[in-house]
C-alpha cells in the first residue's frame, strides 16, 4: 500500500548485561512461520466474530469478503466499491466487529479522500445490511496520505479511531499535538450512537503520524505502532495502569522516535516508545501489530508481535515495564506486510498487498 508512509539486523536476541553465565539456563527464542490460508485482492484487514466460522478481509478496493475457514468457501460481505476505491493509501482501510457480533464497523476514504467510519448490521445470512449504514465519524483530509486506518474497542465499550496528522510530511500544519484538530490523535466515539452527532467524537491520545494500526490488549494496554519519516518505526505502550492512552501525548511531531523533529513543536512529558528500529535493513514502515494471546502460539504468548512493509519481516519484542528486553525475528520475506492482527479466537494472521492471507503457526 505504497509505503503506508508518506504517500502507507534485528538480532535474534538481545541479552542484557553483557555474557549469559556459563550455569545459567539457556534462553530459547521463540519461532513462528506464515501458512496461506487463502488470498484477497489487497487486503487492509482482517476481523472475526465470536460463534462464526469466517475471515472478514478488507480489499483496498472497497469489499468486504468472508472467508469460511470451514468450507474454504469465499463471500462477499459488504461492497463499497461504489464509496471508496484503492488510490496509494486511500480506500478501504480497517474494519473491527462490536463486540456483540451485530454490527460491523469499517473505516474508508471517500470520493473526496476524507475519511468516513461508518457502522452496519449484520444479517443471519453474515452479510452486513446497506441499508442499515450509519455514519458515526468524519475527518477532512488535507492530503492523500497518513489517512490512520484502524479501529478498535477498547475502554468503556467505545470505539476508537486513528487519524493520522493529515499527510505531506513534517506535520506541515503542526496539527499532531494541537487538540483543537481531530488528526494525528486516537479519536473515541459511542459505537450504538443514532448518527454522526450523538456518537460524540472524543480526543483520546494525541501526538500521532500515521498510527495505522493500534489495540487494546486483554488487559486494555493501549499498543501503538506509529509510521515513522525520515528515520525511525515506533512502537508505543499506554499501560492500563496509567488511563490506557486516556490523555497520553506520544510525541509526535516534536519527536521522531526518541529523536527531536520539529523544533517548534513542544512535548513535555510525553510517553517515550517501548521499541524503535532505524530505516535500513530492518525496514522503513511498520505495518502495526499485536500482543499475542493465542493458545496455538505458546512460545509467543504476550510477546508484540509486527510486520513492516517495506522489509517484509515480522519480529517479536519482549516488553518488560517501558522497556524492550528481547528482539527476535520471526519471519525474513512476508512481502508487503499490511497487517499484523488477532482475531476473535486469538489466532494471529498475517496480510500483505500481493494478495496472501496467512497464519501465525509454530515451527
Amino acid at each position: 500500500m505504497g509505503r503506508f508512509r508518506g504517500s502507507l539486523l534485528l538480532v535474534a536476541a538481545i541479552v542484557i548485561g553483557g555474557a549469559t553465565p556459563a550455569n545459567a539456563t539457556a534462553v530459547t527464542d521463540p519461532t513462528a512461520r506464515l501458512v496461506k490460508v487463502t488470498t484477497a485482492a489487497k487486503p487492509t484487514d482482517i476481523a472475526s466474530r465470536s460463534g462464526d466460522t469466517g475471515l472478514y478481509i478488507a480489499e483496498q478496493d472497497g469489499r468486504i469478503v468472508r472467508f469460511d475457514t470451514k468450507t474454504k468457501a469465499k463471500s462477499t460481505a459488504l461492497d463499497l466499491t461504489g464509496r471508496t476505491g484503492a488510490s496509494g493509501e486511500r480506500g478501504l482501510l480497517g474494519l473491527v466487529f462490536h463486540p456483540n457480533g451485530r454490527f460491523l464497523y469499517v473505516n474508508y476514504t471517500d470520493d473526496d479522500g476524507d475519511t468516513v467510519v461508518a457502522r452496519y448490521r449484520m444479517r443471519a445470512n453474515k452479510t452486513a445490511d446497506p441499508a442499515s449504514r450509519t455514519v458515526l465519524f468524519t475527518l477532512e483530509q488535507p492530503y492523500a496520505n497518513h489517512n490512520g486506518g484502524g479501529l478498535a474497542f477498547g475502554p468503556g465499550g467505545r470505539l476508537y479511531i486513528g487519524t493520522g496528522d493529515g499527510g505531506s510530511r513534517d506535520d506541515p500544519q503542526r496539527v499532531a499535538l494541537d487538540k483543537s484538530s481531530m488528526l494525528g490523535k486516537i479519536i473515541s466515539v459511542d459505537p450504538l450512537a443514532r448518527n454522526e452527532r450523538s456518537a460524540a467524537a472524543r480526543i483520546w491520545s494525541v501526538g500521532l503520524r500515521n498510527p495505522w494500526r493500534f489495540e487494546f490488549d486483554d488487559e486494555m494496554n493501549l499498543w501503538v505502532a506509529d509510521v515513522g519519516q525520515d528515520k525511525w518505526e515506533e512502537v508505543s505502550l499506554a499501560r492500563a495502569s496509567a488511563g490506557s492512552g486516556r490523555n497520553a501525548n506520544f510525541g509526535w511531531s516534536a519527536y521522531e522516535g526518541f529523536v527531536r523533529f520539529n523544533n517548534d513543536q513542544t512535548a513535555k512529558n510525553h510517553l517515550a516508545p517501548v521499541h524503535v528500529y532505524e530505516h535500513g535493513e530492518d525496514g522503513c514502515s511498520i505495518s502495526g501489530g499485536t500482543k499475542v494471546r493465542s493458545a496455538k502460539l505458546p512460545a509467543l504468548v504476550g510477546w508484540y508481535v509486527y510486520g513492516d512493509y517495506c522489509s517484509g519481516r515480522i519480529t517479536a519484542i519482549k516488553v518488560v515495564g517501558t522497556k524492550t528486553t528481547r528482539v527476535v525475528r520471526l519471519i525474513d520475506d512476508a512481502g508487503s506486510v499490511t497487517a499484523v492482527r488477532s482475531v476473535a479466537s486469538g489466532d494471529v494472521y498475517v496480510l500483505n498487498l500481493g494478495g496472501d492471507v496467512s497464519a501465525l503457526l509454530p515451527t
